[in-house]
């Protein structure tokens, strides 16, 4: 009896830099510097967040797993912190590679962006680590536990929003 357990984990990286097939608007602007996706996002976050770069990369790598993670799983309620939270907004932000990754993970639907103005407090950003595991992720537990107790909520009983 072979008692061996697979385990299959999801590298941000490769699932960021595959939307590039699906970026079709401002492509001059976004392929420009010759970068995959992964490092132009991590440019950006360096340009204007972060100032260094093992940080950005956690960051981005932390945002993409949520992003994914959400848009494959609608109905499971999930919550980013403020650190995090920084990847996400520097990908919305890019929008011909948000545009982009919801194509390719949210089934060709744009997904909103909407955040309340008050932040939650009730835990769910540890729980969201926790989900992000048992979608085959490895959050970093640095990052996750940081801002386990607040939340930057968006309303995800509206749909296509998160």
């Amino acid at each position: 009896m072979n008692t061996a357990v697979h385990t299959r984990t999801r590298d941000p990286r490769v699932l960021l830099d595959g939307v590039q097939p699906r970026i079709r608007n401002l492509n001059v602007n976004v392929f420009d510097s010759g970068m995959t996706i992964w490092d132009r996002e991590v440019a950006l976050l360096l340009r204007d967040e972060v100032m260094v770069r093992d940080l950005a990369e956690r960051i981005l790598g932390n945002a993409v797993m949520y992003l994914v993670a959400f848009m494959e799983h609608p109905e499971a309620h999930l919550g980013v912190g403020k650190v995090v939270d920084i990847g996400v907004h520097q990908i919305i932000l890019d929008t011909p590679v948000y545009f982009a990754f919801c194509d390719t993970y949210n089934r060709g639907a744009y997904k909103h962006h909407a955040p309340f103005v008050q932040r939650r407090r009730d835990g769910i950003v540890l729980d969201t680590a926790d989900f992000l595991r048992s979608v085959g992720f490895r959050p970093d537990e640095e990052l996750w536990a940081r801002d386990g107790a607040e939340c930057s909520p968006c309303d995800n009983k509206v749909p296509d929003s998160h």
